[in-house]
């Protein structure tokens, strides 16, 4: 079988919809799916005219006996007519829907939607990573649930360092800092615990500037700066060294379309804090402990608990361990992504 994986930009982004992207398109290779990169233009999800016209022009030198499988920006935000008129049938990446982004306008947020509603329609099948992706763009973008299937990304060994969590014990938050990873959640959450040892690091890169200078402002303002680190995007050894320094993972995200850094965390038997929201209950499920989104008094708590509690702590981690020992490997991912490939040629 052959397949053309059309991404915009740099597919080596360290987001989770582009390590998902990456890793699948190698790993379809891998496993005998000759499967060619073609880089589209780095505006989506925001294309302007003539980037659009591009991105039409390249899919339509593809063999029409060749499926094409689009990045979710593409497949959320492409031209619905021009897909329609294209030969070859199109898989879309969908991690989640563009409009559930936070911080949008109610404006933006309705057009991301109704675009990516008409985008999909255009789709001979479309893939996500977890079943209540799934679920939703049944429900509200019109979708069938025969022309969906579940791919939950793959997860390669992490390994892990044999000596023990740093004192006093570290809290890692993983995160581009943009407003959906509830960051600043995070922040007051950690400042209704002062009276207890620990210190935090942030990981990840900005999004954007105005949310990165508001939460340094913020760390600022709640007296945090000595006990909060913000460490920027780190390479993968530099990342499993603070995995394997910390005692908890903790993300206040206010969705997430499956959540691969939660995975990363159970790979190392980290506890894990975080919001019910999206697929994150799926997604941890006993491994950690779970409260409503944007609440900072209610991540606080669970905090607290977790660092005052070392039982319950160690009942947490070993759920997690446990998880994270059960995730499919990338080949596992591009199998089933393959068994699509195949259905729709």
């Amino acid at each position: 079988m052959k397949a053309v994986f059309a991404i915009p930009g740099d597919m080596h982004r360290k987001t989770g919809g582009f390590i998902y992207e990456a890793e699948v398109l190698a790993a379809l290779n891998q496993i005998g799916v000759q499967t060619t990169h073609l880089e589209l233009p780095d505006s989506f999800p925001d294309p302007t005219p003539d980037d659009m016209a591009r991105t039409l022009a390249a899919l339509a030198a593809v063999p029409a006996d060749v499926p094409i499988i689009l990045d979710g920006f593409v497949a959320g935000t492409i031209d619905p007519q021009g897909a329609a008129n294209l030969a070859s049938p199109l898989i879309s990446i969908t991690h989640h829907p563009l409009g559930y982004e936070t911080g949008l306008t109610p404006a933006r947020a309705s057009m991301l939607i109704n675009m990516e509603r008409a985008a999909l329609a255009q789709m001979a099948h479309v893939v996500v990573p977890s079943p209540h992706t799934a679920a939703m763009l049944c429900a509200n973008f019109g979708l069938a649930e025969h022309n969906i299937t579940v791919a939950p990304p793959g997860f390669r060994c992490v390994p892990t360092d044999p000596a023990p969590p740093q004192k006093p014990p570290l809290i890692l938050c993983v995160g581009l800092l943009a407003p959906r990873k509830g960051h600043d959640t995070l922040l007051a959450a950690l400042a209704g615990i002062v009276d207890l040892p620990w210190c935090a690091e942030i990981v990840g890169k900005a999004h954007d500037v105005e949310t990165r200078d508001a939460l340094l402002q913020q760390r600022a303002d709640l007296g945090l700066t000595s006990r909060v680190t913000f460490t920027g995007e780190l390479d993968r050894p530099a990342l499993n060294a603070r995995f394997s320094a910390a005692s908890l993972f903790a993300l206040a995200t206010h969705y997430e379309g499956y959540g691969m850094v939660f995975g990363e965390a159970m790979q190392c038997g980290l506890p894990i804090v975080s919001c019910n929201t999206g697929a994150v209950p799926h997604t941890v499920g006993d491994a950690g402990i779970l409260v409503p989104p944007g609440d900072p008094l209610a991540f606080g708590a669970a905090l607290r608990q977790m660092l005052s509690d070392p039982n319950l702590r160690s009942h947490y981690a070993k759920s997690s361990a446990a998880k994270g020992r059960a995730l499919p490997t990338w080949h596992d991912t591009a199998r089933i992504i393959a068994n699509v490939i195949g259905r729709v040629i």
